[in-house]
């Protein structure tokens, strides 16, 4: 996965290159996703993901009517909804996300590789609430500067780890928000205790999310004491009701 890794972000470096440079507006103004953390302690959150495809699976959902999916969340209670915007690995589109922010009151979390400012100042201009940056895609000084840039513009930021190194990284620059992500890079293979095999790394003041193979209560149920929301795309682009299939992943917490 690490030369998929390395495919992936050349094609982006070139999608950035084409992409011009905008001046970011305000953000768009919604209760922020950090905070319906701290309101929803007992009850592990939500972030449900519009994903028509991806790299490993292949199409996952080609002709998901984006809105009907992103309005089928919003009313399951999640706390967030990301979007996939990459069109080659992914086959999503910026208009995806431009499309979900315009007529959803929750934070949208644009979901790309992002490597450029550029991308930050579009997302901002399409409706995002919160960016992802991810460790293994960055430079600890580019991965830093991103994260100083979309911080000032107001936006909330994902900083997704795979590993206790990277974690490291992201406690470094102080991310309040880090998505451990179960998908392992190299093989492909997801297994959630690699979310669990994190846990002691974790530090009190800050707010983690599973990302990858929760697709049922029983995985919910699995990191619901230790990480404070999942993110997950495939089984719920999958389940002919999202809307239920959304909801049953909001179990109960336990936490002393």
């Amino acid at each position: 996965m690490a030369d998929f890794l390395e495919k992936i972000l050349a094609e982006k470096a070139l999608e950035v290159a084409q992409m011009p440079d905008e001046t970011p507006g305000k953000v768009r103004q919604v209760k922020g996703f950090v905070t319906r953390l701290k309101e929803n302690p007992d009850q592990l959150q939500v972030i449900g993901e519009v994903k028509r495809a991806s790299p490993s699976l292949g199409a996952i959902n080609l002709d998901v009517d984006v809105l009907e999916q992103a309005k089928s969340y919003e009313k399951a209670g999640v706390s967030a909804i990301s979007v996939l915007t990459d069109p080659v690995f992914f086959k999503g589109n910026i208009d995806d996300l431009r499309l979900v922010a315009k007529n959803v009151d929750i934070p949208v979390l644009n979901k790309d590789f992002i490597i450029d400012k550029k991308q930050i100042a579009r997302a901002v201009n399409s409706g995002a609430t919160i960016v992802l940056l991810i460790v293994a895609a960055l430079s600890e000084s580019d991965l830093k500067e991103l994260y100083d840039y979309a911080a000032s513009l107001g936006l909330e930021v994902l900083v997704e780890v795979h590993n206790a190194e990277e974690l490291a990284i992201a406690h470094s620059i102080n991310a309040e928000l880090i998505g451990v992500n179960n998908r392992n890079l190299k093989t492909f293979e997801v297994d959630i205790q690699n979310s669990l095999e994190l846990v002691p790394l974790q530090k009190n003041d800050r707010f983690y999310i599973s990302e990858s193979g929760i697709k049922s209560a029983v995985e919910a149920d699995q990191v619901a004491n230790d990480f404070r929301a999942v993110l997950v795309g495939e089984a719920l682009m999958k389940d002919g009701n999202p809307i239920v299939a959304a909801k049953n992943l909001q179990v109960a917490r336990h936490v002393d």
